[in-house]
């Protein structure tokens, strides 16, 4: 039972924050007629888009940000089909639209498809994103691993006005409404830049220091000393960006990120109990070895000319470099007799992925076709990526490169006065695979020489759609898009237990091709701002997450069909209070026996519970409140365990904001009817782990004092 203080707090924090917005005003919304979507690679507005497309704008990011402690957890509240996320920092089955996305940050790939850990969401600090781009659907636009969407991270812009120094400062802290001390968490972070005409620049740093989760019950949530915790962790963050204008019209600009977190490693995990209901817990006590880390470092080279031959070229280089640390474990995959007695032997694994790529844009008119563009472009890619057991120096996953070379066209046509718009387009994908030949560990059949190799594919990839203006605010849209990603050829790799096996001849990297359909409608009318979307994807060649028995994941080549449907609506009913709400479908069905036939369904891991989502904001001069809520319905999965259905929850949270001329202060109120639940993750997943049966935070507390100057 939760104390009588804790329910008082927590209604005190509501209370506070309802008469802060007594009165109110009309808040800014964000008009997506007129906003560029730079993930897209074209400069065109909005209804001009055969997709669907949702921007959430920098107000919208610092309000999520009050409530959660990640971008990913911003997305997941605001995206409608966006699975809940797991709380850890693992992203594993947190999909859209029933499949991966893309994560970017400025146009640069996060994801490590060729041995896929799933941390992609973790690589920049929130602070330091000014707003975030989401493209849903299979595409190819951004090359590979976009099956899902995209999900572009667009990093803060240097100042524009030669006006003196500009910046923010934040402070932050985070705590259990049972006042637990261990739950208390900070963070502390600033950037400031200037404008000197011709050439500008921003620098910034944050340090954030995580206390640990408590559920509803005042349980204390147990860590993933596996697969990486976001609880109980520090993370610390440098940012950089610095343009000049060679110029009117040319332009370069260089961004440098690098970003840390890691688990400090307090506590142990207390299993759970499935059967009782009991979640997973956790004590005080020291992990052993190192605990799980995320390091990322990023710069990328961007140059823009706006008028390069009638047309405007851009061009981008960018180098990547990721480290994902797991936690270490005597499984019996570690286990070498040749180093230590089976059994005895302690190891943990790191994943490691070095990418170098470069895009180069260039898109024009041609003045005799009036209303007609084309895009013509070349992306270029080498990801090179390998899993090691750092306490034994093994390469459990053997160096692997990936080496594109991918040029593709894209025309665009506006008619009838810009009343129409349709566009179509063609991408080649030309990849190669390379390994050396390498030795298994010896959990794989004694350690095996496996023979290298060079495998390619070949894939032209196409999308087309179109657009068109039924009155004045009222736009439907129709698209065919493909989009690819390569299966985790890494969980493969690691696990050949034959001898003599030849990569040639024995690795399948065909990629997983997705085909999107998809038809909309938008609605951007006066006070009325909405939407409604249909979408079917299929692959006749998926890459499912399927659990084996060891209680880890495999990648299994799967067909697959999903389809659902969106629907969104924005109100401002009078000029100081907003409303509005959102809902999705989805259905996802699978070939289980390998017979052609979809004969059951996709489960928890690979696709997302239906949703509703209310929402309620009012402002009055300096004041704000913004009240949420997610309703995530049951559902049970054909062909999988009855144990692993889920039985649904619905969670509210609340932010109040005060504006005061030297700071504003927000107050934010995770989970505010204080819910017990069981992540969805946890609850559809190996119905016999009690391992990671892992419930989701109860209620929690944010306070933020913020000053931009």
């Amino acid at each position: 039972m939760r104390t009588f203080g804790r329910a008082w707090l927590a209604g005190a924090a509501f209370g506070a924050l309802m008469a802060g917005a007594a009165r109110a005003e009309e808040a800014p919304t964000t008009d997506l007629d007129e906003v560029v979507i730079t993930a897209l690679r074209v400069e065109q507005p909005r209804a001009a888009t055969p997709a669907t497309v949702q921007v959430i704008g920098s107000q919208e990011l610092v309000t999520q940000q009050t409530l959660s402690q990640s971008a990913v957890e911003a997305v997941a509240a605001l995206v409608p089909s966006f699975s809940p996320t797991r709380q850890k920092l693992s992203g594993a089955g947190e999909t859209l639209r029933g499949r991966s996305p893309l994560y970017l940050v400025d146009g640069i790939p996060q994801s490590t498809p060729l041995r896929d850990d799933s941390r992609d969401g973790f690589t920049i600090d929130p602070f330091f994103i000014d707003r975030v781009e989401v493209v849903f659907g299979s595409n190819a636009i951004q090359g590979i691993g976009a099956t899902g969407g995209v999900i572009n991270y667009v990093t803060v812009p240097t100042p524009d006005e030669a006006e003196g120094w500009a910046g923010k400062v934040l402070g932050q802290t985070t705590f259990d409404d049972s006042g637990e001390g261990d739950s208390l968490g900070y963070k502390a972070a600033g950037i400031v830049g200037r404008n000197f005409g011709a050439w500008d620049f921003t620098v910034g740093a944050a340090y954030e220091a995580r206390g640990a989760f408590y559920d509803a019950d005042g349980l204390r949530i147990g860590p993933d000393s596996t697969q990486g915790d976001i609880q109980d962790s520090d993370s610390w963050s440098l940012f950089g960006k610095a343009g000049y204008d060679l110029t009117e019209t040319r332009r370069i600009e260089v961004m440098v990120n690098h970003f840390e977190l890691q688990g400090d490693g307090d506590y142990l995990v207390v299993n759970g109990n499935r059967a009782t209901g009991v979640p997973t817990s956790g004590r005080r006590g020291a992990q052993l070895g190192e605990a799980p880390r995320n390091k990322v470092s990023s710069i990328a080279v961007a140059y823009r000319d706006r008028e390069l031959l009638g047309g405007a070229f851009s061009a981008q280089a960018f180098a990547h470099d990721y480290q994902g640390t797991f936690g270490g474990g005597f499984e019996g995959t570690f286990q070498d007799p040749r180093i230590a007695p089976v059994g005895t032997l302690f190891d943990q694994s790191e994943n490691n992925s070095e990418k170098l790529g470069f895009k180069l844009d260039y898109e024009r008119g041609i003045e005799a076709l009036p209303g007609f563009k084309f895009l013509i472009g070349l992306d270029g890619l080498k990801d090179k990526t390998y899993q090691a057991l750092i306490l034994t120096d093994r390469n459990w996953v053997p160096e692997t490169t990936y080496e594109s070379l991918s040029p593709f066209v894209q025309l665009r046509q506006a008619l009838f006065e810009d009343r129409v718009h349709l566009s179509a387009g063609v991408r080649y994908e030309n990849a190669t695979l390379k390994v050396d030949d390498y030795t298994t560990i010896y959990a794989a059949g004694g350690g095996v020489q496996v023979a290298g190799g060079s495998p390619s594919f070949e894939k032209t990839l196409v999308n087309f759609g179109g657009t068109v203006r039924l009155v004045d605010g009222v736009t439907a849209y129709a698209s065919y898009a493909e989009g690819f990603t390569m299966p985790d050829v890494g969980r493969v790799l690691r696990a050949i237990n034959t001898p003599n096996r030849d990569i040639d001849t024995y690795l399948d990297v065909e990629p997983v091709v997705s085909d999107n359909v998809e038809v909309g409608l938008e609605v951007n009318l006066d006070r009325w701002r909405g939407s409604l979307a249909y979408f079917e994807s299929k692959s006749d060649r998926g890459a499912l997450l399927v659990l084996n028995s060891g209680g880890t994941f495999d990648v299994q080549r799967q067909k697959t069909k999903i389809d659902g449907f969106e629907a969104t609506l924005r109100f401002q009913a009078t000029d100081w209070l907003a409303v509005g709400g959102a809902y999705s479908k989805l259905d996802g069905r699978t070939d289980g026996n390998g017979d052609g036939t979809l004969d059951r369904d996709l489960n928890g891991a690979n696709i997302s519970p239906d949703r509703f989502t209310a929402f309620a904001e009012a402002t009055w001069g300096p004041a704000s409140l913004r009240i949420q809520g997610q309703k995530y319905e049951g559902r049970s999965f054909e062909g999988e365990p009855a144990a692993n259905s889920f039985g649904g929850y619905t969670l509210v949270d609340a932010v109040g904001t005060w504006r005061f001329d030297v700071a504003d202060v927000s107050l934010g109120v995770q989970n505010l009817l204080d819910e017990q639940y069981i992540t969805y993750f946890s609850d559809t997943q190996n119905p016999t782990d009690n391992v990671r049966f892992f419930a989701g935070r109860g209620r929690t507390i944010t306070l933020t004092v913020a000053k931009s100057f």
